[in-house]
């Protein structure tokens, strides 16, 4: 019988290479072929999609605030107040929203972005601050003429 010296103990890699190796096993479980199986080429291509993945992560959000930003610029177009402006009112109103929220409001609850213009349409008017224009021909072509903004 031969009893396991130290060095012998040390060199062995055990349960903690096998743990390690399944961790990466495991998150590449939907690939095909070689790409699943062979730890050298599995590992690369996880290493790689995961740095993808955190590039998605990043550009998602920059991907939301542009749309937030646009349907918010659609809503303030409609009622004829630059968006700067808007927000500038909004905030010297203390109302303070931010883009997801204000962009919500402009697709789901017109009413009340509609008083949230008007709010800061009238601080604007007070105040003589610029970017006020007339309501936008988008307006007649929706039928939202007979909106009422002062």
């Amino acid at each position: 019988m031969v009893s396991p010296t130290l060095p012998l103990l040390v060199r062995t890699r055990g349960p903690d290479e096998f743990w390690r190796k399944r961790k990466i096993f495991k998150l590449a479980a939907h690939y095909r072929g070689r790409r699943r199986n062979v730890y050298s080429i599995t590992i690369r291509n996880v290493h790689r999609a995961l740095v993808y993945a955190t590039k998605g992560r990043k550009l998602k959000k920059l991907d939301m605030k542009e749309l937030w930003d646009t349907r918010l610029q659609a809503g303030c177009e409609q009622y004829g107040i630059s968006i700067d402006t808007f927000k500038d009112c909004l905030a010297r109103n203390n109302i303070l929203l931010n883009r997801k929220v204000l962009s919500d409001l402009a697709i789901w609850e017109p009413r009340s972005f509609e008083a949230l213009v008007n709010l800061s349409r009238e601080r604007a008017v007070v105040e003589t601050l610029p970017g006020l224009n007339e309501r936008s021909v988008m307006n007649q072509v929706y039928g939202l003429a007979n909106l009422k903004i002062k």
